[in-house]
């Protein structure tokens, strides 16, 4: 990633889960050495389903920029459903990697002359963890295991110990798990 800073934007729909994975990778980068963090959801007339979007932010140095992610390193899709909707690529900086729950194996998806596209079937992971919510599963604490496998800024470890500080105890270890099944099933 270029720069002191490394900004991350998250698409999901309403109720996936992305503003708390925001908060919870921020923390997770807090605790991978990173001095300064910020995590911020976007927020318009969401409702369960819609698209939304969230943004974290972390840094070596004091972060002054409070604003939404427009040109980030790092894109997070919760729902590849949202490719047909949404530019998820919009603004990606050059290098920058698009972090797919997917289990195409390719998706016309438009990103910058040398961005990196991974997958992983971050959905599978969350339903054989167990972490599934009225007959849905909920993809938001997985996709941080993808994120550490695809990246290096955060370690594996890391995330398991701020989604244990954020979740109670047997929610805490079905989540862990599907960090970890997520971090071992990422492909490019």
């Amino acid at each position: 990633m270029s720069g002191a800073m490394v900004e991350v934007r998250w698409h999901g729909r309403g109720g996936q889960g992305a503003v708390t994975a925001a908060k919870i990778l921020a923390q997770a980068a807090y605790l991978s050495g990173w001095e300064s963090v910020t995590a911020a959801p976007s927020f318009g007339a969401e409702r369960r389903g819609a698209p939304v979007t969230a943004s974290t932010r972390m840094a070596h140095e004091k972060i002054r920029v409070l604003s939404q992610v427009t040109a980030p390193d790092v894109v997070v899709v919760l729902d590849d459903s949202l490719l047909s909707a949404v530019d998820v690529a919009a603004g990606l900086k050059q290098g920058g990697v698009v972090i797919l729950n997917t289990v195409e194996p390719t998706l016309a998806l438009k990103v910058p002359e040398g961005a990196r596209v991974v997958r992983a079937d971050v959905t599978g992971a969350a339903q054989a963890a167990g972490v599934v919510v009225g007959g849905q599963p909920i993809v938001n604490t997985a996709i941080l295991g993808a994120f550490a496998a695809a990246t290096g800024l955060v370690m594996l470890p890391a995330v398991e110990q701020a989604i244990a500080a954020t979740f109670s105890e047997s929610a805490a270890a079905r989540n862990v798990e599907a960090a970890r099944l997520a971090y071992e099933c990422v492909q490019e």
